[in-house]
């Protein structure tokens, strides 16, 4: 039987607000309710979204509600190794290559382009050469025809498929910023750490397609994943620093605590709002309840 190990993984970019907590709590009871591992993993690898000290507000903020990590929290800006040394193996494949095109460049050549994550369906402009134009990003190329069709079953939002080739294109790796991209960070880290089930917001379901290519190039498992409802704002937009949302307020665990609770889904008694040892008492149980149907 697989040993659980899940983790939470908040970029630092300001502090813990409802719509983060709601993620935290899904991971946490999942973690709990499997009797498993719970990580932190601190996501600042973007360093112009980095706010300094934002990353130990949140491990404090959590540790306030509640939630402690069983191992120390890992962060990726001290795990810049690792990411170099898979770019490098997957680039020793043929898989990985330059690319030379601006946003704008994509967007122009495409007839319909969309955005998916800040990330527009790349059409494969440098797949056979950078044509004079210097390298700015690298690319992992996905494959042609039914090999690009990817499919999950999500344990919240159900069956999932989409079609690399035609919704998303070769995607980067390395960013024209010399940054490392997301989806190769975080599937560097959760290989190394282990991980076996992802619980994370619906905002990042477009991304697992990609992951899981990642984890077939790489030759690694896939996880579960399992991916809750984003919580939104009242024009319904997801709740995020950009859209205004407020810091938690730690002095108050318990209301913000059982509203994540009852976002999630779960219903629970007066005795949840006790205390902190009687909310995740009977949330780790309502949480189990739910997820066997």
């Amino acid at each position: 039987m697989t040993t659980y190990r899940g983790r939470f993984a908040p970029s630092p970019t300001g502090p813990l607000h409802f719509g983060s907590l709601v993620s935290a709590l899904a991971s946490w009871l999942d973690a709990r309710a499997h009797r498993g591992t719970w990580l932190v993993r601190i996501e600042d690898i973007d360093g112009p979204r980095t706010v300094p000290g934002a990353a130990e507000d949140i491990v404090e903020t959590l540790a306030r509600f509640g939630m402690v990590a069983d191992e120390p929290p890992a962060w990726q800006s001290r795990r810049m190794s690792l990411y170099q040394q898979e770019f490098e193996r997957l680039r020793s494949t043929g898989l990985v290559y330059p690319c030379g095109c601006t946003r704008k460049e994509i967007a122009d050549s495409l007839v319909h382009a969309h955005a998916r994550h800040t990330t527009l369906a790349y059409p494969g402009t440098c797949r056979n050469g950078l044509n004079g134009k210097p390298a700015r990003a690298w690319r992992l190329r996905v494959p042609d025809g039914d090999a690009a069709i990817v499919t999950f079953d999500d344990r919240w939002q159900g069956p999932q498929t989409q079609n690399l080739a035609t919704e998303v294109g070769d995607f980067v790796l390395r960013r024209a910023d010399d940054q490392w991209a997301y989806q190769l960070a975080v599937v560097v880290d959760d290989v190394d750490q282990r991980i076996t089930h992802v619980v994370r917001g619906a905002d990042l379901l477009d991304s697992t397609a990609r992951q899981i290519y990642l984890q077939q190039c790489m030759g690694v498992p896939t996880p579960s994943y399992l991916h809750v409802p984003v919580v939104t704002n009242a024009d319904g937009e997801k709740l995020s620093k950009q859209t205004g949302a407020l810091a938690l307020d730690a002095s108050r665990p318990l209301v913000a605590l059982n509203d994540a609770a009852l976002h999630l889904g779960l219903t629970l008694s007066g005795t949840a709002a006790l205390s902190r040892e009687a909310f995740y008492a009977e949330a780790i149980g309502a949480w189990s309840e739910r997820m066997k149907r």
